[in-house]
C-alpha cells in the first residue's frame, strides 16, 4: 500500500545537542531556591543512608565478639533510625521537585500554547494538527519526569556514587579496587546497549505522533469517511501504523529490559570476587568479617547508581529529542505579527482600499496580481468568480491573516501592516462557510466574540438572525451545553448561532464566506433580515455561489485571472453580457 503522509516520521535521530537542556534549565531558574533546597535534603538523605553497613561493620568486628548485647542494641536502633532519617528526607525532597517540575512542564505547556495561537494560518495549512497535538501533549508529557525529578536525581546519583566511593575506601581501600575492576565492563556494555535503546525510543516517538496525526484526522473525518465506505481502507492504514508503533515498542522494551540483567549479573560477579578476596586475605588481619559484609552492602548500592545513571542519560537523550521539537515549534517565525512600532487602528469607519496587491502562498503561484480596488464606507461588495480564483483570498488579506507579496492594504487611509492585529481584528467581523462551533453552552458560543456582553444582548442577537425559537425548544435553552464543533447541530444551525455570534460582536467590516449555503432556502428568506440588519451602515463583502443572495448589493466584482475582470452592480453586469452574465446565466437553467 502506498505510504501516505502519517507514515513519514519527524526527525528525532539527531545528536544530543546540550543547547537544548540549556535551554529547558532556563524554565528552572523560577524555582532554583526549591531545587537548591531539594537538592540539600537529597544529599542528607544519601548520607544518612550509608552510615547503615559502617554500623555492621561495628557491631560485627566489635560489639558481638565483646559480646556487649547493650551496644548491639543500641547500634541496631541507630542504624534504624539511619533508614527512617533517609526515607524522611527522601521523601520531602520527592514532593517539593514533583511540584518544581509540574510547575515547570506548565511554564513550557503554557509558552508553546501561546505561541501556536499566534501563528499564521500558513503554519497550520502545511501540517496535519495531530502531529501539532502530539507535540503539546505527548512530547511534553514525555519530559515531565526529566523536569519533574531527572535533574535532580542526575544529581543525587552522581552524589551517591562520590559518597559510596568515598566510605568503601575508608572501610577498605582493598576490596573497593575489586569492586572497581567490574566498571570498565559495565561501562562498554552500557555503550553498545544505550545507543541502540536510544534510537528505538526515538523510532517509538515517531510512530506514536504518526498514529496519533492519523487518529486524529480520522475523527475529524468520520463522516466523509462513512459517505464514501472507507472504514476498511482506513482500518488497514491505520492497522499498519498500529503495527508500526508495535513492533518498535517491542524492539525498545527488549533493549530496555537488558540493562537491569546485565547490571545485576556484574553485581554478582563482583559480590563473588569480594567473598573471593576475603577468603583468600581472611585471618591475616587485612581484612575483617565486617569489613567484607559492609563492602558487599556498598558493593550492590554501587552498581545502583551506575544503572539509575545510564537510564536517566537516556531519558536525556530522548528529552532533548523532544526539546527540540518542542522549541523549533516555538521558534516558529510568527510571520503574521505586529510591527515593532505598531499603532491601535482607530475606530474604522469602513473605506478598504487595495492598493496594486500581488499576494503568492509559500508554495504555489502568483493568486493576485497588481490588484486595486476601493470600497466606500458601508458599501456592500460581492465577490464571485470560479473556485480558487482567490476571493476567499482577498477577505484573508482585509483581515490580515498573511503577508502581502506585494502592494499595500488600507483601511480609512490607514496601513493594515502598520496597526496591532487586535485592534484590527476586534473591529471585523467574519462568517464561513463551515461556522465553528465550541464545546461549551450556546450562550458561551454567542458570546464567544464579546464576553462582556449581556445575556440579554446575546438573546437579542439570537433573535434578529432567528435561532432563538429554536433555541427556546432546547431542554436548557441558551445553557445547553454542546460538543466540539456543535455535534447534535444540524449545519443550518450552527450557522445562525454563529450569525447571532457575529452580530452581537458588531464589527465595522463584515465579510461573509458562503456564509449561507448550508440554510434552506425559507430559512434563507427569514435569515435576510438578520443579514440587512447587519449589513446596515457597515462596508461588507459577500463571497456566494448563489447569485441569487447577492444581486442587491451595491457592487459585484468578478474574481478571475490574477484579479478583477468584471466589476459592477448586478444589472450592469447583466447588459455587459460577459463573465458575470454567463454565470449568471448557468444558474437560471
Amino acid at each position: 500500500m502506498a505510504r501516505n503522509k502519517f507514515d513519514i516520521d519527524e526527525t528525532l535521530e539527531s545528536p544530543f545537542d546540550i543547547r537544548h537542556l540549556k535551554r529547558a534549565l532556563v524554565y528552572c531558574g523560577k524555582y532554583k531556591g526549591k531545587i537548591f533546597f531539594s537538592l540539600t535534603l537529597s544529599a542528607l538523605s544519601v548520607i544518612a543512608g550509608l552510615f547503615g553497613p559502617m554500623i555492621t561493620q561495628y557491631v560485627l568486628d566489635v560489639s558481638i565478639p565483646a559480646g556487649n548485647v547493650t551496644e548491639v542494641l543500641i547500634m541496631s536502633g541507630l542504624f534504624l533510625l539511619t533508614i527512617i532519617v533517609s526515607v524522611l528526607l527522601s521523601v520531602s525532597r520527592s514532593k517539593i521537585m514533583t511540584k518544581v517540575g509540574q510547575d515547570i512542564v506548565y511554564d513550557i505547556r503554557k509558552d508553546l500554547f501561546e505561541h501556536l495561537q499566534r501563528l499564521s494560518f500558513e503554519y497550520y495549512d502545511s501540517r496535519p494538527h495531530g502531529k501539532i497535538l502530539t507535540r503539546v501533549i505527548n512530547y511534553i508529557n514525555s519530559i515531565s519526569d526529566l523536569m519533574t525529578n531527572g535533574l535532580i536525581n542526575f544529581i543525587l546519583e552522581i552524589f551517591n556514587l562520590i559518597f559510596i566511593t568515598i566510605f568503601m575506601f575508608f572501610v577498605s581501600w582493598r576490596i573497593a579496587l575489586v569492586i572497581l575492576c567490574g566498571l570498565p565492563i559495565f561501562l562498554g556494555i552500557m555503550l553498545i546497549i544505550k545507543n541502540k535503546q536510544r534510537r528505538a525510543w526515538q523510532q517509538v516517538s515517531n510512530k506514536s505522533s504518526n498514529m496519533n496525526a492519523y487518529i486524529h484526522e480520522s475523527i475529524v473525518g468520520t463522516k466523509v469517511t462513512q459517505l464514501f465506505t472507507r472504514e476498511e481502507e482506513n482500518a488497514e492504514i491505520f492497522d499498519r501504523l498500529q503495527n508500526n508503533y508495535r513492533k518498535s515498542w517491542m524492539k525498545a522494551v527488549i533493549f530496555s529490559n537488558m540493562v537491569w540483567p546485565t547490571v545485576d549479573d556484574i553485581s554478582i560477579v563482583v559480590r563473588g570476587a569480594i567473598y573471593i578476596t576475603g577468603l583468600l586475605v581472611f585471618g591475616t588481619g587485612v581484612v575483617s568479617l565486617g569489613n567484607i559484609v559492609a563492602m558487599c552492602s556498598y558493593a550492590s548500592r554501587f552498581w545502583q547508581p551506575l544503572l539509575n545513571l545510564s537510564n536517566l542519560m537516556n531519558t536525556f537523550i530522548n528529552a532533548v529529542a523532544y526539546l527540540e521539537r518542542i522549541f523549533e515549534t516555538m521558534d516558529e517565525p510568527i510571520s503574521v505579527d505586529d510591527a515593532p512600532d505598531a499603532k491601535e487602528m482607530p475606530e474604522i469607519k469602513g473605506e478598504v482600499s487595495f492598493k496594486n496587491v500581488t499576494f503568492k502562498y509559500d508554495t504555489g503561484p502568483i493568486v493576485l496580481e497588481d490588484l486595486s480596488f476601493t470600497a466606500k464606507p458601508g458599501e456592500s461588495i460581492a465577490l464571485v468568480g470560479p473556485t480558487g480564483a482567490g476571493k476567499t483570498t482577498i477577505v484573508n488579506l482585509i483581515s490580515r491573516f498573511y503577508n502581502l507579496t506585494g502592494g499595500e492594504v488600507d483601511i480609512d487611509g490607514v496601513d493594515i501592516s502598520s496597526v496591532t492585529l487586535h485592534s484590527l481584528r476586534s473591529q471585523m467581523g467574519i462568517m464561513l462557510q463551515d461556522s465553528f462551533i465550541f464545546s461549551g453552552t450556546i450562550m458561551d458560543n454567542i458570546k464567544y466574540g464579546r464576553l462582556d456582553a449581556t445575556d440579554e444582548e446575546a438573546a437579542a442577537a439570537a433573535k434578529v438572525v432567528g435561532v432563538d425559537e429554536f433555541i427556546q425548544t432546547l431542554p436548557d435553552g441558551y445553557n445547553t451545553v454542546v460538543n466540539e464543533r456543535g455535534a447534535g447541530l444540524s449545519q443550518g444551525q450552527k450557522q445562525l448561532i454563529a450569525f447571532a455570534r457575529t452580530i452581537l460582536a458588531d464589527p465595522k467590516i463584515l465579510v461573509l464566506d458562503e456564509a449561507t449555503s448550508s440554510i434552506d432556502a425559507k430559512t434563507e428568506r427569514y435569515l435576510q433580515r438578520g443579514i440587512d440588519h447587519l449589513l446596515k451602515g457597515r462596508t461588507s463583502f459577500i463571497i456566494a455561489h448563489r447569485l441569487s443572495t447577492i444581486r442587491n448589493c451595491d457592487r459585484i466584482m468578478y474574481i478571475s485571472n490574477k484579479g478583477i475582470t468584471e466589476s459592477g452592480t448586478h444589472e450592469e453586469l447583466l447588459a455587459k453580457k460577459g463573465d458575470y452574465y454567463h454565470l449568471y446565466n448557468s444558474q437560471a437553467i
